[in-house]
């Protein structure tokens, strides 16, 4: 079955920050759907305008700056539901204009296209993915090379154990994952290759997996082994 949406992928980087934001369109609305908005508003404004797409929603992995800042800045263009997960808001008191809490599991249409939205926490106390038919939008909570930090607030590595778990058995190794940064590979290998080179999807003792990802004199916090 042909696929019902489009990908545009946008890297933009602030400092020493560099994230992606993802610009998902579905083919036969010709709506659209940005996932976690940061640092360059011109740029998503000119993709938009060149995609001719209507964007109706705004969807959050979770609420750090660096994957929420645009959302006031685009809900001046459009007229946005804004989708972050129930945990998240409660947890860091998150509010904006528009803001549509969601549960584990809970579904959103755009168009002809389905998402799913997984809560994930670990990196976060209600960070989320979003899972399409053949795409996994990760935030931090999943990279290529390995999983977010779990020593802000609200993080936990146990938590994160059980979401990586959960993520190896709900989605299907086909589908590609597009996290909120690249640290050295880019983004779109699929969930199968992560099964066989990431480490953090290699550990199935919940222990051993805590204590190395919060190993002490690790020589720089984005370095996964």
């Amino acid at each position: 079955m042909e696929q019902s949406y489009d990908v545009h992928l946008l890297q933009v980087v602030a400092e020493r920050f560099r994230n992606y934001n993802y610009i998902i369109t579905d083919k036969y609305s010709n709506e659209a759907v940005i996932i976690d908005p940061a640092w360059d508003l011109n740029l998503i404004l000119g993709q938009i305008r060149r995609s001719n797409v209507n964007l109706t929603s705004i969807l959050l992995t979770h609420s750090h700056d660096d994957h929420v800042n645009l959302v006031r800045p685009l809900l001046e263009y459009f007229d946005a539901k804004v989708y972050m997960s129930a945990a998240e808001i409660d947890y860091y008191s998150f509010d904006t204009e528009n803001l549509v809490p969601f549960q584990d599991m809970d579904e959103i249409r755009l168009g002809c296209t389905l998402i799913t939205c997984l809560v994930t926490p670990g990196h976060t106390a209600g960070g989320a993915c979003f899972l399409l038919a053949d795409h996994l939008f990760s935030g931090d909570t999943l990279f290529t090379e390995g999983c977010g930090i779990c020593n802000t607030p609200g993080g936990s590595a146990d938590e994160m154990f059980n979401s990586i778990q959960r993520i190896k058995h709900i989605v299907p190794p086909h589908v590609c994952v597009y996290p909120g940064h690249s640290y050295g590979k880019a983004p779109g290998y699929t969930l199968g290759y992560l099964l066989q080179s990431n480490i953090y999807l290699l550990i199935d003792d919940k222990e051993v997996f805590i204590n190395f990802r919060m190993r002490k004199n690790q020589q720089h916090i984005l370095r996964f082994s």
